[in-house]
């Protein structure tokens, strides 16, 4: 089996979006790869350093979260970044070979440099050398455990060939030592949020988590953007500009055949078709919420599945940092 390495950061539960735009196909990874699933709390620091216990309790929310959706812990490897000293010790060299305009033209750094200014202004402490050295950090991630595989969307690229500019430099200089990963695209679109913006947001207050009880995903959803265009019950309407509708084609309604034709000859209102989607989503969201309440029972198995994770993987990552620091001729007292 090729080796998949993919991680997230723990800044709160998982949303729909995480779960049709990534999560969820790594449920159908683990079955053809060997795959590696980082809780990336140290990534999660660089704009959360001032809020350690948000990232700490995030870690087991995110854990349940992602056992809840099928990831089985027999078939994938979860495992803590900050538990494996070695990727801070590769972050360190791999800084030797990346500078500061390289990072500064990469164009997922540049979009969120941007959105970190459009928050806090210009003031320089907005971006911390951290923030801006996380793509480095990533490639110690990927490269610690072999990773030949990485699953991204296509605004994940630059940072992905980041990675691999410092995988080729790093072996010009001291000879064949890592892998350059290749990318596994998404197939699937980033997901709108339930008002129609273009992305569904923890902070943009538009998710629906897999963690909302069944009283909040109905209040989500009767909040829900519809055809601005119908004014009465029986207006022809246009599905494709309806997030209700874009939420029964997400979750796969069977009967999505019949909402789309009665939207659009008017035969279909608004409540009732809100309705019929928290039917749908009270019967999608059924499944995780039963495994999500075993293990919010069982805190000890979460524990357990952390700590022997994270326990494979410090045993990778310390075969790859002897190789490392073997070429590198900084292995003084082997």
């Amino acid at each position: 089996m090729k080796t998949i390495l993919t991680g997230i950061r723990p800044t709160g539960h998982l949303h729909l979006g995480h779960y049709f735009g990534a999560t969820g196909n790594w449920v159908k990874l683990q079955d053809e790869f060997d795959t590696y699933i980082e809780i990336a709390d140290v990534q999660a620091l660089t704009d959360n350093f001032n809020n350690p216990d948000k990232v700490n309790k995030s870690v087991k929310d995110l854990t349940i979260d992602l056992l809840s959706i099928g990831i089985d812990p027999e078939k994938s490897t979860l495992f803590i970044q900050s538990m494996i000293p070695e990727i801070a010790e590769l972050t360190v060299y791999y800084s030797n070979l990346v500078t500061i305009s390289r990072l500064e033209r990469n164009p997922t750094v540049k979009t969120e440099i941007k959105q970190k200014k459009e928050l806090f202004g210009e003031k320089g402490e907005s971006i911390t050398y951290g923030f801006l050295g996380y793509p480095v950090s990533q490639a110690a991630d990927i490269t610690a455990f072999k990773g030949e595989l990485v699953p991204v969307g296509e605004d994940q690229l630059p940072l992905l060939e980041q990675c691999r500019e410092i995988v080729r430099k790093f072996n010009s200089i001291y000879g064949e030592t890592l892998l350059e990963p290749e990318a596994y695209l998404s197939k699937f679109p980033r997901i709108k949020g339930i008002d129609g913006n273009e992305k569904m947001g923890k902070s943009l207050g538009n998710a629906i988590f897999l963690a909302d009880d069944e009283d909040t995903v109905k209040k989500k959803v009767m909040s829900m953007v519809t055809d601005t265009n119908k004014i009465k019950i029986d207006d022809k309407a246009n599905p494709d500009v309806c997030m209700v509708y874009y939420y029964h084609e997400l979750i796969g309604n069977p009967n999505l055949e019949t909402v789309c034709k009665e939207c659009k000859n008017g035969e279909r209102g608004c409540v009732a078709c809100k309705r019929e989607l928290q039917e749908k989503l009270r019967d999608f969201l059924k499944p995780i919420r039963e495994k999500r309440e075993y293990y919010e029972n069982n805190p000890e198995i979460v524990d357990n599945i952390l700590k022997e994770g994270t326990k494979k993987a410090s045993i990778k990552a310390k075969e790859t940092m002897k190789e490392v620091k073997n070429n590198m001729k900084i292995n003084y007292f082997e």
